[in-house]
């Protein structure tokens, strides 16, 4: 997996502006794919990331890149606690809230829709995704927004200018661990 891979995927978390990211990424061996995990975490430990990968299948890696203590406090949320709950997460303990998330990625091809509460979505906008079916949003850009567009359209605008940055400073030879705030 390429660190450039990373950045243009995953700037915002990298900064510390959101809780987390995801992208598939392809891979010819598996061994070598779980060496380049565990050297990025050894990186990203230290600065409060951790990668992950969420599922694999047909030679291609779910990478979950996301902040612990962040992603704590997102599954806090009394409308993120009701929406997991409901879709059998028993607890809102970050590590044992992915491991259901990986159990319910493994019993289908489509996204669990809360998943969007891992990536630092808004709650009321992953209701509104589940309670519309994916329909009659009032914008989109990283996600369906059924709540606070104008918040929504801020962040969309805030997450495409790190990542543009981010990719420039990356081509300009900054290194990845450079690029990856400490929260």
């Amino acid at each position: 997996m390429s660190e450039e891979m990373l950045v243009r995927h995953c700037s915002p978390t990298l900064a510390g502006l959101k809780t987390g990211n995801m992208f598939t990424c392809a891979f010819e061996n598996a061994d070598n794919m779980r060496e380049d995990l565990r050297r990025l975490n050894c990186t990203f430990r230290k600065k409060g990331l951790r990668v992950l990968p969420l599922r694999y299948r047909n030679n291609r890696a779910l990478i979950y890149v996301y902040r612990p203590v962040k992603l704590s406090e997102d599954l806090r949320h009394k409308t993120a606690c009701r929406l997991l709950e409901e879709r059998g997460y028993q607890h809102t303990a970050p590590n044992r809230c992915i491991v259901r998330l990986i159990q319910r990625l493994s019993e289908s091809e489509e996204f669990p829709h809360e998943i969007g509460l891992f990536l630092g979505y808004p709650p009321e906008d992953v209701c509104g995704f589940i309670e519309n079916k994916a329909d009659t949003c009032k914008c989109v850009g990283c996600w369906k927004v059924y709540g606070d567009e104008d918040a929504a359209k801020k962040l969309f605008a805030k997450y495409k200018k790190c990542t543009d940055v981010y990719c420039t400073l990356f081509a300009n030879g900054r290194s990845i661990e450079r690029l990856t705030v400490a929260v």
